[in-house]
C-alpha cells in the first residue's frame, strides 16, 4: 500500500527475473495532475523511486512499460506520447495529437507504439525516418487498445458500443454486435488465446478470433481496466464504481480425434474416450494449478504452475514428468 498526492488514472507492472528468480515488481502510475510515478515493490513494502512533474499538460491517461522494461511510454490530456527510459528521463515525444490520446501499447518487437485518438488507431515506430500508420477504427472514440507480443493481433474498444479485433496492418478481422453500453476496456490474455472486454456492469471472456465464450454481469459501474495473472488463469477488473473484480478461467476443454479432454477444477482434469462409452473418464490430480494443456499426436501436455506433464494417451497412468 501506498499513499499519492493525487488519483491516479492507469497503472502498469513490470516483473523482473534474476537468475530465474522472480526480482521485485516495477511499477509505474499516471495521475491526474499530469505526473507519474515509479514505484518498486519487493514485496514487505512499496517505494517511491522517482515523481516525474508535469509529463503532461493535463492528466496522464495511459502507461505503458514494454517488453524488455527498459522503456516507458506515456499518453495525455494535451495529446503527446512520450517515451521515457525506466529511470524516469526523457527520451523523445513520440506523437502528437489534436485530440486526447486514451491508449498507448508497444509493439511485439518493441519498436513502434500503437495508440488510440479521436475515432483512430496509430502505429508509430521509434524511427524518425519510419512512416506511422493510421486507420479509422470505430465510430466514436476509441478507449481502449491492446497488442498481444504472441499472436500480433490488435484489440479496440470504443464509444460506439463495440470491440474489433485487427491484423497488425489494420485489417479488420471481427467487428462485434452493438452492446448497449460503450466499451471502456480490453486486455489480452498472456497466451494470446484469449482477452477480455468490460462495459458497463458487464465482462465479456472471448476467443483471439472474436467469439464471445462468456459473458458475466456484475455491479461494478464501467470496468475501467483489466489485466491478467502471468499464467493467463485469473484476471482482475477494475470498476467505476470502487469494486475490484476476480475472475478465473474455468471448463476449459480439448477435443483430439475420439479423446476429449475438460479442465473442472484448477488442479484436476478429466480425460475421456468418447468411442467408449461405457468407460469413465479418467481422472488426473495435480499438485499445483493447471495453467495450460495441449493434447495431440497421441499425447497429452499439462503445464501446472511448477511442472509439465506428458502423457501418452495409450498409457495416461504413465507420465513423464518435467
Amino acid at each position: 500500500m501506498a499513499d499519492i498526492d493525487c488519483f491516479s488514472t492507469d497503472f502498469k507492472f513490470y516483473q523482473s527475473i534474476r537468475g530465474g528468480v522472480l526480482a521485485a515488481d516495477v511499477f509505474v502510475v499516471g495521475c491526474t495532475d499530469g505526473s507519474f510515478l515509479i514505484m518498486n515493490n519487493n514485496g514487505s513494502s512499496v517505494r517511491l523511486e522517482k515523481k516525474v512533474e508535469n509529463a503532461h499538460s493535463g492528466a496522464v491517461t495511459a502507461v505503458a512499460w514494454n517488453f524488455e522494461g527498459s522503456a516507458l511510454a506515456t499518453a495525455g490530456e494535451d495529446g503527446f506520447i512520450k517515451q521515457w527510459s525506466r529511470s524516469g528521463n526523457l527520451r523523445n515525444k513520440l506523437a502528437q495529437s489534436d485530440l486526447s490520446i486514451y491508449g498507448v501499447c508497444w509493439s511485439p518487437d518493441n519498436q513502434s507504439v500503437l495508440y488510440c485518438s479521436g475515432r483512430y488507431i496509430y502505429i508509430k515506430p521509434l524511427q524518425v525516418s519510419s512512416k506511422q500508420m493510421k486507420w479509422k477504427a470505430h465510430d466514436g472514440t476509441v478507449l481502449k487498445i491492446d497488442w498481444s507480443p504472441v499472436n500480433n493481433l490488435i484489440i479496440s474498444g470504443g464509444e460506439d458500443c463495440k470491440y474489433k479485433v485487427w491484423d497488425q496492418y489494420g485489417v479488420c478481422l471481427y467487428s462485434s454486435k452493438v452492446f448497449e453500453y460503450s466499451i471502456t476496456s480490453v486486455s489480452w490474455c498472456p497466451s494470446g488465446q484469449h482477452f477480455a472486454v468490460g462495459s458497463f456492469n458487464m465482462v465479456s471472456l472471448c476467443d483471439k478470433t472474436g467469439w464471445t465464450h462468456s459473458r458475466s454481469r456484475c455491479k461494478s459501474g464501467s470496468v475501467l481496466g483489466i489485466d491478467w495473472t502471468s499464467d493467463g488463469t485469473h484476471m482482475a477488473c477494475a470498476g467505476a464504481n470502487g469494486a475490484v473484480l476476480f475472475g478465473q478461467l474455468v471448463d476449459r476443454t480439448l477435443e483430439w480425434k475420439n479423446f476429449e479432454v475438460r479442465l473442472t477444477e484448477n488442479n484436476q482434469v478429466i480425460v475421456h474416450d468418447v468411442m467408449n462409452d461405457s468407460a469413465l473418464g479418467e481422472e488426473l490430480e495435480f499438485g499445483h494449478r493447471v495453467t495450460d494443456m495441449s493434447i495431440g499426436h497421441h499425447h497429452l501436455i499439462v503445464a501446472t504452475a511448477k511442472t509439465c506433464y506428458i502423457y501418452s494417451l495409450k498409457n495416461i497412468s504413465a507420465p513423464h514428468i518435467l
